[in-house]
This record gives structure tokens, C-alpha cells and sequence, in this order.
């Protein structure tokens, strides 16, 4: 796998996916989110990673991090969702900053940031 399986694990989520869809999960790869989509929404995007590194055997573990964006009308829902998202993918992975918590200059929506790190065996 060359990806994460954050989707995956949140479409799995009936929290996360009562929140965020239920027909569709509305959390998208940056790349991949529609130009004018609907709140309450999520995004994420992958900054780092690397393969473990061994001497003498190839890797069998790869390391990801990347930055979850959740946008939402209000303050109250976009906390909501960060942590129905936190519940969903803490068991598979760390969460390694708490970022931003703002409101969009864009949009106008609320948007809470945090940094995940994500280990996936080969």
C-alpha cells in the first residue's frame, strides 16, 4: 500500500460516517476534494513518511505523516467531528500535533487542523 488507510478506517466509523456522509464519506485526499463541496467536510495530506530502513533486508514497514483539515459551519460541529475522527483512528495510529482550530478566510467555515503519523506493514 503507498497510502495510509485513514479513509478506510474512517468509512469503517459509523460516528464518523453519521457525521460525514452517511451515503458518501465527505473526506477527501487534498488532491481530490470537489471544487465546491459541502460542510461539514475533511481533508487530509500527506507531508512525510519513509520506508524503515534495514542492513541487509529489504523494509517492511512504511511511515506516514500527514495534516486532517476538518471544515464545518460551526465551532461546535467542527470539534464534534475532530474527535469522532481522533476515536476512529487513534488505535492505528499517533496523533502528533493539535493544530490550528480558525475560521477559513475563504469560506468562512471553521476548520480544526491536527498532524497524524501513520504506520502501515507491507
Amino acid at each position: 500500500m503507498i497510502n495510509a488507510p485513514i479513509f478506510e478506517v474512517l468509512f469503517q466509523d459509523p460516528t464518523v460516517l453519521k457525521l460525514l456522509g452517511p451515503k458518501i464519506l465527505r473526506f477527501y485526499s487534498f488532491d481530490n476534494k470537489p471544487e465546491e463541496v459541502v460542510p461539514p467536510y475533511g481533508t487530509f495530506q500527506n507531508y512525510g513518511g519513509a520506508p524503515e530502513q534495514y542492513l541487509g533486508t529489504l523494509p517492511d514497514v512504511d511511515t506516514w505523516s500527514f495534516q486532517v483539515d476538518i471544515y464545518a459551519k460551526t465551532a461546535a460541529e467542527v470539534r464534534t467531528i475532530a474527535t469522532a475522527i481522533r476515536d476512529a483512528i487513534e488505535p492505528h495510529c499517533y496523533i502528533t500535533r493539535w493544530g490550528v482550530q480558525v475560521i477559513d478566510d475563504d469560506k468562512k467555515y471553521f476548520r480544526y487542523s491536527f498532524d497524524v503519523d501513520w504506520m502501515t506493514l507491507r
